[in-house]
């Protein structure tokens, strides 16, 4: 309140809210809670979408009566991570849209940090830790074989789908989030197609989430490695040179035929033949929308797909 010749006036102070924090949720009735408390308590104005895909645990009731009232799209069937982000992404009318898993709690300073240290750059990836307190990661190294893997190494190659920051307008200029995927590699493929249109990718190690890393699908499952194989291969198909797709997909193939000659094979799931033949199969079938993905992906490049292999892929 001010007065001024004694006349009393209200100023209004309107604060511009930059981000939509999008939780992509399925039967996070054990976690879900948590996740929004600790978005309610972040230090930077925000706007909250939860994708509920298709729950049947109560997740429902709960995010119907959590205090902070987030905005809530239930899908009619369960599209995975990568389904419901790209569901999300239509929806978002903020210049930046945040990605975060139901298992993650970020701190209080956590988009903050991540807006604050975005600049220039269309992605800003958050530290991820463990409950214990020990780091799991500040980003995604992009390896030899071609896998996204963790690393504690920055700057990254590319960002963490847990817990990132993103520009709305470029993630849709570069074809929005690959839905088919439906959970694993959503965020690699990303990566590859902001560095091949030139983009910057920023690691925020100040933006700190404790991440349940997991909780929903399992890793070292049989589902977990059908969905990690498959995706690797569909991304470098998608966005890598194609002597790096090529010699992966041969490979990948070589070692399947050969696991029956092979002794002391891994008990690993991914290293079961009915499952790579399904990986296999399933890369097949899917190889020609892949193939129309690369044409697109090339249309908009201004880096070659050699140079970013160069510059990122390491052991």
């Amino acid at each position: 309140m001010t007065t001024s010749s004694g006349t009393s006036r209200i100023v209004l102070a309107v604060t511009e809210v930059s981000s939509t924090v999008v939780v992509v949720t399925w039967r996070g009735a054990g976690q879900i809670t948590a996740c929004l408390d600790a978005l309610a308590a972040q230090d930077r104005p925000h706007r909250t979408l939860v994708v509920d895909n298709a729950s049947d645990d109560g997740t429902a009731r709960l995010l119907a009566g959590h205090p902070s009232q987030p905005r809530v799209v239930r899908l009619p069937r369960n599209a995975g991570y990568a389904g419901a982000m790209a569901a999300a992404l239509s929806l978002v009318d903020t210049p930046l849209m945040a990605w975060l898993n139901d298992d993650a709690e970020p701190e209080p300073g956590w988009l903050g940090a991540l807006e604050d240290a975005l600049g220039p750059a269309a992605a800003a990836s958050s530290r991820l830790n463990r409950p214990d307190g020990t780091p799991q990661c500040v980003g995604v190294r992009l390896t030899a074989d071609g896998y996204g893997a963790d690393t504690l190494d920055a700057p990254a190659f590319g960002f963490c789908g847990g817990a990132a920051l993103l520009r709305t307008d470029v993630l849709r200029e570069i074809g929005g989030v690959p839905a088919g995927f439906f959970c694993y590699y959503e965020d690699t493929d990303t990566a590859w197609r902001l560095r091949l249109a030139g983009h910057d990718i920023v690691t925020v190690p100040e933006a700190r989430v404790t991440h349940r890393h997991g909780v929903s699908t399992r890793p070292g499952s049989r589902q977990f490695h059908l969905w990690n194989e498959r995706n690797r291969l569909l991304t470098l198909v998608r966005c890598a040179p194609a002597w790096v797709a090529l010699r992966e997909l041969a490979r990948f193939a070589a070692i399947t035929a050969l696991l029956p000659l092979r002794r002391n094979v891994p008990e690993a799931a991914n290293f079961r033949i009915a499952l790579r033949v399904r990986v296999l199969t399933e890369v097949l079938l899917r190889v020609p929308a892949a193939l129309r993905a690369r044409r697109a992906i090339t249309r908009r490049s201004t880096v070659p797909r050699g140079q970013v292999w160069r510059h990122w892929a390491r052991q």
